[in-house]
């Protein structure tokens, strides 16, 4: 009895062993919860601008985010805006929610009232004011303004 009891045991450990080896576990990062991909500046018709604009131009800054997981997850997408001296001149920001590998793309609008070179860092955090995590790396936008 005592070693049909061991076999099983044995049998039952090499299962695992063999399972575990085809079908590693995988369990995504913090910053892997979301991704941002794609960030670009558009007209309020969804039109690609390119990164040289004009002084008073109304823009959007948008970017593609994608939840990566298996469950739902509330964002919100912060858009910080720097001049060449490295002064936030602009902060905004826009909240949703993203089910499973859902794919989304906000933008946030922006008018420059100076010329200049600006860029644009794009975050995807979980909240905005208390326990907030960021979901991604945070990507940047180069911005002309003439």
């Amino acid at each position: 009895m005592q070693k049909i009891v061991s076999i099983r045991i044995f049998s039952i450990f090499l299962i695992l062993i063999i399972t575990a080896s085809f079908f590693p576990a995988f369990a995504l990062t913090e910053l892997e919860r979301a991704s941002i991909a794609d960030p670009k500046l558009v007209n309020t018709f969804g039109v690609s601008l390119g990164n040289n604009i004009n002084v008073d131009q109304q823009i959007q800054i948008s970017a593609d985010i994608t939840n990566n997981q298996e469950k739902s997850q509330t964002f919100y997408m912060i858009v910080q805006i720097k001049n060449e001296e490295g002064y936030v001149v602009s902060v905004g920001w826009i909240s949703g929610q993203l089910t499973p590998y859902q794919k989304f793309n906000p933008s946030l609008s922006w008018t420059p009232t100076q010329s200049g070179e600006f860029t644009a860092e794009i975050f995807v955090w979980d909240a905005l004011i208390e326990n907030n995590n960021a979901l991604s790396e945070y990507t940047m936008l180069q911005i002309s303004v003439s």
